[in-house]
C-alpha cells in the first residue's frame, strides 16, 4: 500500500463560550475523528476520582489525544503516544481532568447548575451540528455522537457541567484589582527611556588591516576547530522519484479549459479598490458620538482603542472591499487614507472606521495571466498521471524490482544523496515532509514503498550505508577554514580597538572623535535598533549614566556611551493606555493565581483517589 502524509484533524473554531467548554467540541467531536476513541469496556472503568467525581478511563483517553494531538501540530508530523508520554504530556492531561473534576464536585456541592434552555441554545449554535442551510441539524447531531460512542445524554450531561465549571471559574477569578504600587513599579519600570550614543566599528575602523593567513596558520585553526569542519553521521539514501514539475511541461493545455478557468477564477484576476481598515465598535450610539465628539477634539484613535480596553489587533479588519463593509462601505470608501469614518452601522453595532491605507482597484487579462493558468493546469494535469501510476509502482516493488529497475524501466528519476537526521538539505526532495520522515525512519534492510507526497509526487527510498561522522579533509575545507580564520581574527581585532576607544572616552575624549556616532535622543526597552543585536538595548539599560561599555555580538562590534537616563513619563495618552494595559495584565494574572490556589485548595480538601494501574492501561492502549 502506498503510504500518504498524515492528514492532521482540524480545530474549529469556537465561539468565546464554546471555547470555555473544555474543548469537548472542538477536540473531541472534530478532533477525534481522525484518531479514533478508545473504550475501555473492562474492569477498570475510571482512574481517578475527586470527592464523588470520577474521571473516567474513556474521559482521560478523549483529553490525553486531544494533547497529543495539539502537540503533534507543534512538531509537524503525528507523534506516537510513547513520543508524547517523554515530554511529560499524561502528566499535564492528568492535571487538567483532576482540576476540572474538583469543580464539578465543587459545583454539585454547592448546586450550581445550568437549565435544559442553556445546554439546548449552546447545542444549537456549535457548527459540528448545523446543516447546509445553517441550522441545527438533529441528524448530524445524532450521528456524530454515535461515531464518538458517546450517547445524547452522556453529552448533554458534560456539556452542563461545562457551562457550570465556567460560571464557577468566573465567580472566582473576576472582581480582582491590581494594587496600584504594584502597577507604578511596573510602569516605572517598563516606560523608563534611555538616551545613547552608539560608535559602530567595522574593519575599515582598523588602523592596520587584518593580514592575509598563511597556510601554516589555517592549518593550526583547522585542527583547533575541528568540530566546525566535520560532516555530521548521515543516511546515505538512494531514492526514486516522480514528481510533478518533471513532467508537467509535457502535459497538453486545453484552451477553453483554460479560459474556463480564468472566468471562475476573476475574482482573483479583477480585484476591486479595496481599503485597509480597524474597525472600533461601541454598545450603543450615545457611546460611539461621544468617542467621535472627543476624537474631534483632539484624542487619538489609538487613545480610543485603549479606553475600550482592546488592542490594535483585536481591531484590525484588514484588506476588505466595499462590500465588506456592508451599510459602511460609503462612509468608509469616502474617507481619505489615515482619516477615521462614522461613527456608522455595523454588523456589531455602531462603529468608527480608520482608513489606514487605500489599496487601488487591480485587473489582470486572460492574455497576461495565461501562463501563469496553463503552468497550474499543467502541473495538476501531472499530478493525476502520478496518481494514476502510484498502484503500478507500489506493484513493481511488491514484485521484486529494485529502485534501478524503477528508474530504468518506470521513468524514474534515480539519485542518491546522504541525509543529516534531523536536518533539512538543500535537495529539492529534502523540502517534502514524507520524504523527511521516512528517511528517518528507514533502517537498513527495510524494503522500499511508494510514498505519496504532498504535491501528489511519488518517491521510493532505500537505505544504503550510515556514513559516520567525519573531518572535512583540509584541503577540501581550506576556503571555509580561511573564511572562518578570517572572520575571528577581524573580531579580535575590532574588540582590541573597542577596548582603546573606550578608554579613549573614559579618559575624557569625545566619542565622535572617533568616527561617525548614531545619537538615539531615547528609546524604550521595547524599541529596536536595525542592524544591531537584539540584546543591545538589554545590555544599553544596565548601564549607568554616562558610563561606556563595548558591547558584541556574532559580526557586530560598538562602544556605546549612555547619555541620559530618562524616567517613565507621568502624563500623556501614550502614558495613560500603557498604564491601563499593565493594569489590566495584572489584574488577569492576579485571577490566574486565585484561580490556582482555589482549584488547589478544592482538589485537597475533597481528595482525590488514583488508580495508576488503569492510568497505565490507557497509556498502552492509545498508538
Amino acid at each position: 500500500m502506498a503510504k500518504t502524509p498524515t492528514e492532521e484533524a482540524k480545530r474549529p473554531r469556537g465561539k468565546a463560550q464554546e471555547a470555555a467548554v473544555w474543548t469537548l467540541m472542538g477536540m473531541l467531536i472534530i478532533g477525534l475523528g481522525g484518531f479514533g476513541v478508545t473504550n475501555f469496556s473492562g474492569r477498570m472503568t475510571k482512574i481517578a476520582s475527586v470527592g464523588s467525581v470520577e474521571i473516567t478511563t474513556d474521559d482521560y483517553a478523549r483529553a490525553l489525544r486531544t494533547q497529543v494531538n495539539a502537540l503533534s501540530q507543534q512538531f509537524g508530523k503525528q507523534l506516537s503516544m510513547q513520543e508524547a508520554l517523554s515530554f511529560g504530556i499524561d502528566k499535564q492531561v492528568l492535571q487538567s481532568v483532576l482540576t476540572r473534576a474538583a469543580l464539578d464536585n465543587e459545583a454539585q456541592l454547592v448546586g450550581l447548575s445550568v437549565g435544559d434552555e442553556v445546554v439546548a441554545a449552546e447545542i444549537m449554535k456549535m457548527d459540528s451540528f448545523k446543516s447546509a442551510s445553517g441550522g441545527f441539524d438533529r441528524e448530524a447531531y445524532r450521528a456524530t455522537l454515535d461515531r464518538n460512542r458517546l450517547s445524547e445524554a452522556e453529552f448533554e450531561g458534560n456539556l452542563r457541567r461545562d457551562i457550570s465549571r465556567e460560571l464557577l471559574q468566573g465567580a472566582v477569578g473576576g472582581g480582582f484589582a491590581a494594587p496600584k504600587p504594584l502597577t507604578d513599579t511596573l510602569y516605572a519600570w517598563v516606560a523608563e527611556r534611555r538616551g545613547f550614543s552608539m560608535l559602530r566599528l567595522s574593519e575599515a575602523d582598523l588602523a592596520t588591516p587584518v593580514a592575509e593567513p598563511t597556510d601554516a596558520e589555517l592549518k593550526a585553526h583547522y585542527d583547533a576547530h575541528i568540530d566546525r569542519f566535520t560532516r555530521p553521521e548521515a543516511k546515505r539514501i538512494t531514492y526514486a522519484s516522480l514528481l510533478p514539475e518533471a513532467i508537467a511541461k509535457d502535459q497538453p493545455v486545453d484552451e477553453a479549459a483554460l479560459k474556463k478557468l480564468y472566468d471562475d477564477r476573476i475574482s482573483e484576476f479583477v480585484v476591486p479598490e479595496r481599503r485597509i481598515v480597524d474597525r472600533l465598535v461601541f454598545p450603543d450610539q450615545a457611546s460611539a458620538d461621544a468617542a467621535r465628539a472627543k476624537l474631534d477634539a483632539g484624542t487619538t484613535f489609538d487613545a480610543l482603542v485603549a479606553e475600550r480596553g482592546l488592542t490594535l489587533d483585536a481591531i484590525d479588519q484588514g484588506d476588505v472591499s466595499k462590500a465588506d463593509l456592508g451599510a459602511a462601505g460609503d462612509a468608509v470608501f469616502a474617507a481619505a487614507e489615515g482619516a477615521v469614518a462614522g461613527p456608522v452601522a455595523s454588523d456589531l453595532g455602531p462603529a468608527l472606521y480608520r482608513v489606514n491605507s487605500v489599496l487601488a482597484a487591480e485587473e489582470t487579462s486572460f492574455d497576461d495571466a495565461r501562463e501563469t493558468l496553463a503552468a497550474e493546469m499543467q502541473v495538476e494535469a501531472a499530478r493525476k498521471v502520478i496518481g494514476d501510476r502510484v498502484e503500478e509502482i507500489d506493484d513493481l516493488l511488491a514484485g521484486g524490482a529494485t529502485l534501478e529497475d524503477l528508474g530504468k524501466d518506470a521513468g524514474l528519476a534515480l539519485a542518491t544523496l546522504d541525509y543529516v537526521p534531523g536536518q533539512q538539505g538543500d535537495t529539492t526532495i529534502e523540502g517534502y515532509p514524507a520524504f523527511r520522515d521516512a528517511a528517518e525512519a528507514v533502517q537498513d534492510g527495510d524494503f522500499p514503498e511508494a510514498i505519496v507526497l504532498d504535491d501528489g509526487g511519488v518517491v521510493a527510498l532505500r537505505l544504503d550505508e550510515i556514513v559516520p561522522a567525519a573531518p572535512i579533509p583540509f584541503e577540501e575545507a581550506k576556503e571555509k577554514v580561511a573564511e572562518d580564520w578570517r572572520k575571528e581574527a577581524v573580531a579580535k581585532a575590532l574588540s582590541a580597538r573597542a577596548a582603546e576607544i573606550k578608554a579613549g572616552v573614559e579618559g575624557g575624549a569625545r566619542i565622535g572623535s572617533f568616527g561617525i556616532v548614531d545619537v538615539t535622543p531615547e528609546t524604550a526597552r521595547s524599541g529596536a535598533v536595525a542592524n544591531a543585536p537584539e540584546t543591545l538595548l538589554a545590555d544599553i539599560f544596565k548601564m549607568a549614566e554616562g558610563s561606556v561599555q563595548v558591547i558584541e555580538a556574532d559580526g557586530f562590534t560598538a562602544v556605546v556611551q549612555l547619555d541620559k537616563i530618562l524616567p517613565a513619563a507621568t502624563e500623556g495618552e501614550d502614558a495613560t493606555a500603557l498604564r491601563a494595559s499593565l493594569d489590566a495584565q495584572a489584574r488577569q494574572a492576579i485571577s490566574q493565581d486565585a484561580f490556582a490556589a482555589f482549584t488547589a485548595a478544592l482538589t485537597a480538601g475533597a481528595g482525590i483517589t488514583l488508580d495508576q494501574a488503569a492510568i497505565n492501561a490507557v497509556h498502552t492502549s492509545l498508538p
